[in-house]
């Protein structure tokens, strides 16, 4: 055995006639409970190497987590932590309070189970109620819930900037309910990246590298900032009441909404095809959005207190999407660089290319 760098080494031995084997360390074979006969799985990584781990048991002790709460608790707190506990990836929480539970506490249990993806309850308790998560590994792969959150937020800006031309509650607050669902898509990609890194068979069941992972968060944590944006604008519907805005501001305030969601589609299809003249165009578009927001700010300057103050907000948040738009054509272009570095340096065979592998050749016993 050889140790260097922290890693243990163990020499590749020849037996039979094709046979290789490698000893594995005693201490990792104990700590587990494994014994002689016992299966190992092994998942094989994009820069070579291999991830093993047990058949069985490696979960078990992750299955539950039991959740202490106070029936004292603020609302908002507590479906807080319960957010916090289903990103985390227990399949079983056991939420418990000291003495009866109040119908206050079971009243956010309940929404919360109504607001995620998977969560269900499965049995209740004068003191606990215990709420499984019944998804599998990947009941919905990252890529498309990416793309279904794209066509929400999209909707949502339309939507909020119709609001705002008609000065229509209703539309703003459609707007506003439509935030939960943008919210319960990005915590379900939380829980699956942050399972991903946890755990080796759930990577390999979402079919995605830690690059990706890392990225595909970030667009997740971009497109749910972006959909906040929205519901600002809408709520801007209640705060202008009955002012009437120029149709001349508003038409400039569109053709931004307008830029503002094109540059976010450029960007999600740059980081799809890691095209980084097209992610360098969307970052330059938010600095022309950034131009003009400041031109028309001189614009309200001139206007009413209210009116003013309102489409100011609109305009932050129209520039705010922009740039977040712009923050996703970065992550496109990094991950761009960095899945070209790792191609160019990983060997041809098994290097997985665009959901192909490239077969071994002939030559490779």
């Amino acid at each position: 055995m050889r140790t260097q760098g922290g890693f243990h080494g163990r020499r590749i031995q020849k037996t039979g006639g094709s046979t290789f084997i490698v000893s594995l360390p005693k201490n990792w074979v104990t700590s587990r409970g494994l014994h002689a006969g016992d299966v190992l799985l092994f998942t094989p990584r994009s820069d070579g190497s291999l991830t093993v781990f047990a058949e069985k048991g490696e979960r078990g002790a992750s299955e539950r987590s039991v959740v202490p709460v106070s029936n004292s608790m603020e609302p908002e707190h507590l479906f807080r932590l319960l957010v916090a506990e289903y990103i985390a990836g227990a399949p079983l929480l056991d939420i418990r309070t000291e003495g009866r539970m109040s119908p206050r506490t079971r009243e956010v249990i309940r929404g919360f189970t109504q607001r995620m993806i998977g969560p269900e309850i499965l049995e209740e308790t004068s003191e606990a109620v215990v709420v499984q998560d019944v998804v599998g590994a990947n009941p919905l792969p990252i890529p498309s819930v990416i793309r279904r959150m794209h066509q929400m937020v999209r909707a949502m800006q339309s939507d909020a900037m119709a609001a705002l031309r008609a000065l229509d509650p209703s539309i703003a607050k459609d707007v506003i309910e439509r935030d939960w669902e943008v919210d319960r898509l990005h915590w379900f990609v939380e829980k699956q990246v942050t399972t991903a890194l946890r755990d080796a068979r759930t990577l390999t069941a979402i079919g995605l590298t830690l690059p990706e992972c890392a990225a595909y968060l970030l667009a997740s944590r971009t497109l749910e900032r972006i959909a906040d944006h929205a519901v600002r604008i809408a709520e801007t519907v209640s705060m202008l009441g009955k002012e009437t805005v120029p149709s001349g501001l508003i038409g400039t305030l569109e053709s931004l909404s307008g830029s503002a969601a094109t540059s976010l589609a450029d960007a999600l299809d740059a980081l799809e095809s890691r095209d980084i003249g097209r992610a360098n165009a969307v970052v330059d578009n938010a600095k022309r959005v950034t131009r003009e927001r400041e031109k028309m700010l001189r614009e309200l300057a001139t206007k009413r207190g209210r009116l003013a103050v309102g489409l100011a907000y609109v305009l932050e948040s129209l520039e705010r999407s922009a740039f977040y738009a712009s923050d996703l054509a970065e992550i496109a272009i990094n991950h761009a660089i960095a899945t070209a570095t790792e191609e160019a340096t990983t060997p041809a065979v098994g290097r997985r290319t665009d959901a192909r592998t490239v077969p071994a050749s002939p030559a490779v016993a």
